[in-house]
């Protein structure tokens, strides 16, 4: 691994609870096998970025920055932009494909794309 490879986490469903939108300030409750998760790896030195959407709105970062050092994280970069240091995804909406055929690795299938 380089100096600059990082894992993306996805905030909404993924590392925070998440029900519907509430606005910008709404963060849900920490999921705390993945807190466990990201706090095992900023220990260990890994480089993790917190992979949102929400990042797309610049004035969202604070609110995120803050949900972080509220529950115990540093204040993570955040990002919604995947570069080729990016090691790998953890996301709730995401559907792994076998590299190279675009074949899912599970039949898990969208049902919101036929």
């Amino acid at each position: 691994m380089s100096n600059n490879n990082w894992v993306g986490v996805d905030l909404d469903g993924t590392l925070a609870h998440y029900d519907e939108w509430k606005g910008i300030e709404h963060i849900g409750e920490p999921i705390q096998p993945m807190m466990a998760r990201v706090n095992a790896w900023v220990s260990k030195g890994v480089i993790v970025k917190i992979f949102t959407a929400r990042a797309s709105v610049p004035e969202q970062i604070p609110f995120i920055h803050d949900w972080l050092e509220k529950h115990g994280l540093p204040r993570l970069e955040v990002t919604n932009i995947k570069d080729f240091a990016m090691l790998e995804l953890w996301d709730d909406r995401c559907i792994q494909v076998v590299s190279n055929t675009g074949m899912p690795i599970s039949e898990r299938c969208s049902a919101a794309v036929p």
